[in-house]
């Protein structure tokens, strides 16, 4: 063996020799990424857990949380190790596949903790805010998985495509923005519904422009259902509610109820008032606490007009209720106004003449 080929074969030796101990470097090296990743995933599930006995934000401090941010730190300790190993060095369309793998990942646990908190929200919300906490746990849905897209883009690589994505989402939401006014209308009518509060779900309510009265069944984001008196679900968008008069039939627990009832001229106006208190005193869902009150409230063409004051509770002045309150308090008041001889006239006119009127009577045939 010549001096050359001597020379060569010591140089490949110490290539293969070299290239051995860096292989062998980059083994412990992701050998230890894991091992400081798995540790590291422990102590924060152990520190999750342990806050979440002592909590009050146990909608997102919680053992799901915990669990999935072990897992989270436990694959981002191995997709680094394996990177670190040459295994992920390869690129896909200028990407590497570890920055690709990483990407998926943030997005994913991004996603199913978004997901869970959602849930977790809405599931333990009381029947009462059951509106207000499902308006809130969408919104925190939605923004987490807005974030955690763009961040995703962002340790993937995609700087400079996301700049021309940008670009073409905001023209492609000018575009949009004009098709879908109402969609976007309603949404931020929706928010501010939220804020504002007023309607909510079980409440009886009354839209005087649209005629719909019923009780709320359900609060989107986008509209609102409301089932009538008569069993029909009607779908209100949150823009046209937002600019409604809302009328909000039960909000409190009682409320004055307004009753108009004639009686003739002729009639005792205030004996007609004492029978008519006489009937609200014995009703036992009239309040007696605002006392009920009586007054002559118009000088009618047929009728002296007294308006009913009374404070009721409000759950049995809506819907099918008001069958066995309102309606029967008037067949109550009537029937105790004729008992006492007091009349509740019928619509009349009476014709002046400015002349005196002379009528000829003429004879019929003799028979």
């Amino acid at each position: 063996m010549n001096t050359s080929s001597l020379d060569i074969t010591i140089i490949q030796n110490l290539l293969s020799g070299e290239k051995s101990s860096v292989i062998l470097i980059s083994t412990i090296k992701a050998l230890v990424i894991l091992i400081v990743g798995i540790v590291i995933a422990k102590i924060v599930k152990s520190n999750v857990l342990r806050a979440s006995r002592n909590t009050t934000y146990v909608w997102i401090i919680n053992e799901e949380t915990a669990s999935a941010l072990y897992n989270f730190i436990v694959f981002m300790a191995i997709i680094e190790a394996l990177d670190t190993a040459g295994i992920l060095s390869h690129k896909f369309w200028g990407i590497t596949l570890s920055n690709l793998l990483i990407a998926t990942l943030v997005f994913y646990f991004s996603y199913l903790f978004a997901k869970k908190s959602r849930d977790y929200l809405i599931s333990r919300a009381p029947q009462s805010k059951l509106p207000e906490v499902q308006l809130k746990a969408k919104l925190f849905y939605y923004t987490v998985i807005t974030f955690a897209f763009f961040i995703s883009l962002n340790i993937a690589g995609i700087s400079g495509e996301l700049s021309t994505l940008l670009a073409a989402a905001g023209i492609t939401g000018i575009v949009l923005g004009f098709a879908s006014q109402a969609v976007i209308s309603n949404f931020i009518s929706g928010i501010f519904m939220y804020f504002d509060k007023p309607l909510q779900v079980g409440d009886a309510v009354r839209i005087p422009e649209s005629e719909i009265e019923g009780i709320v069944e359900d609060i989107h984001i986008l509209s609102t259902r409301i089932r009538q008196w008569d069993g029909t679900l009607v779908r209100i968008p949150n823009a046209s509610l937002f600019n409604s008069n809302i009328v909000n039939l039960q909000r409190y627990p009682v409320r004055r109820t307004t009753i108009v009832v004639g009686i003739s001229y002729r009639s005792d106006v205030q004996k007609a008032i004492d029978v008519i208190l006489r009937v609200l005193d014995e009703e036992p869902y009239v309040l007696a606490k605002p006392e009920p009150r009586v007054y002559v409230d118009e000088l009618g063409d047929s009728s002296v007009n007294l308006k009913i004051w009374a404070w009721v509770p409000s759950t049995l002045w809506i819907g099918q209720n008001l069958l066995r309150s309102k309606f029967l308090l008037l067949q109550k008041i009537k029937e105790a106004l004729e008992a006492e001889g007091i009349e509740i006239p019928f619509p009349q006119r009476v014709n002046w003449f400015a002349d005196e009127l002379r009528v000829r009577i003429e004879n019929g045939p003799e028979k």
